[in-house]
This record gives structure tokens, C-alpha cells and sequence, in this order.
């Protein structure tokens, strides 16, 4: 019985271990809570800039990637451009910006 008791344990305990290292992270992929992370960061960014008067938010494109947010489109000055770089600076949870902006 002690045998099947151990057995038993071991093997919830690598069955657990394997499952944890499903969901972590690698350079070029996101664990699971870092996802959900950077899609919160993105609907805020998003919302900074529906929220500010001066830029069209259907022209900027927002992904985020372990806390990177990375900003593209069209837009139609160079003020505009440095506008939703600062927008997008100012949100909780930003640990850089990648501009890829380009004016029209």
C-alpha cells in the first residue's frame, strides 16, 4: 500500500511540475498570466488614445509583447506620432514603446 501511495504522489507531483512548465515563459513566447497581462496593457494604451482629442485612433495599430508596446499605422503629422508615443508612455504597465508610425 505504501508503495502505491508513493507511486501515486510522484506522479501527481511531475504531473504537476510538467503543467507549470507548459505555461512559462521563453524569449519568444508568452506564459499565460504575461498574455493576459499585455492584453489588458493593450486595451488600456487603446483607450488612452480613443480618450485623447487630438489623435484618430483608427489609424494606430497597439501590440504588446511582455510589457512592450509597439505602435503602427498611418497618421497624419510628426505631432501626432510623438502625441500617441506619449500617450502610450504614460500607461500603468508600459515598460517601453516601439514606434513604428509613419506619416501619410
Amino acid at each position: 500500500m505504501k508503495y502505491f501511495m508513493k507511486l501515486f504522489f510522484a506522479s501527481f507531483l511531475a504531473f504537476t511540475l510538467v503543467t507549470a512548465m507548459g505555461c512559462a515563459s521563453t524569449q519568444s513566447r508568452e506564459g499565460t498570466g504575461e498574455y493576459f497581462d499585455d492584453t489588458v496593457i493593450t486595451a488600456k494604451v487603446k483607450a488612452a488614445i480613443l480618450n485623447e482629442p487630438t489623435l484618430k485612433a483608427t489609424e494606430i495599430n497597439v501590440e504588446t509583447f511582455k510589457g512592450v508596446v509597439q505602435l503602427s499605422g498611418f497618421v497624419s503629422s510628426s505631432a501626432s506620432i510623438n502625441k500617441a508615443v506619449e500617450v502610450a508612455r504614460s500607461v500603468g504597465g508600459v515598460k517601453s514603446v516601439k514606434n513604428s508610425l509613419h506619416l501619410k
